[in-house]
């Protein structure tokens, strides 16, 4: 007689996997943050949370699903918020130095390449979120995708935040605010 195949489970087993996936997406999120899509490498995410490549594969899956492991707030304008914050702090540690590359650019070719490189990163990054908000249902009647992936790559740019907060003297958070508030606006379906 033969008996039916019994299902493995293992509450622990489940537990250290859950783990393992929020570890791997912590260390994608920190080097995102620090290096940008394009600079982070899988090999980069499995060293960062002590795993293998293919653990990193097995777990969450490849960069693009590592994005959207970072970003996945099921509500629209708590999602933007999040994408907000993290676009602040991104801001907040690299305007010093691209306001050197900047000056630099325009005597020194690879300066000027690390411009255009971060242009085309953070339109990605843009084209990414706003994506993710067109899946939830998020984006307001009548906007593009490409229309709100244009918006959030123009609003995330360093200079608007040197300027208001740098040159203008607002607090981060009032900038932060600010930018969540506008982008929410024009870019949520109302609620």
């Amino acid at each position: 007689m033969n008996q039916p195949a019994r299902r493995y489970t293992s509450e622990i087993r489940d537990e250290q996997a859950r783990r393992t996936r929020r570890t791997i997406v912590t260390a994608a999120h920190d080097l995102f943050l620090a290096q940008g899509y394009a600079a982070t490498t899988i090999d980069a995410v499995a060293q960062a949370a002590h795993v293998s490549r293919r653990t990193v594969f097995n777990s969450v899956g490849g960069k693009a699903t590592l994005l959207k492991a970072i970003q996945a707030e099921p509500d629209p304008r708590k999602a933007l918020a999040l994408w907000v914050q993290m676009v602040t702090e991104v801001a907040a540690r690299v305007t010093p130095i691209a306001e050197v590359i900047t000056a630099a650019a325009d005597a020194d070719p690879d300066a000027a390449q690390l411009i255009a490189d971060g242009d085309r990163d953070r339109m990605f990054g843009a084209t990414a979120f706003t994506g993710y908000l067109a899946s939830l249902g998020g984006l307001a009647p009548g906007l593009t995708r490409q229309h709100a992936a244009d918006m959030c790559w123009a609003m995330m740019d360093t200079r608007l935040y040197r300027s208001l907060v740098i040159q203008r003297g607002w607090a981060a958070s009032d900038y932060m605010q600010w930018l969540s508030n506008s982008l929410a606006a024009t870019l949520l379906r109302p609620p």
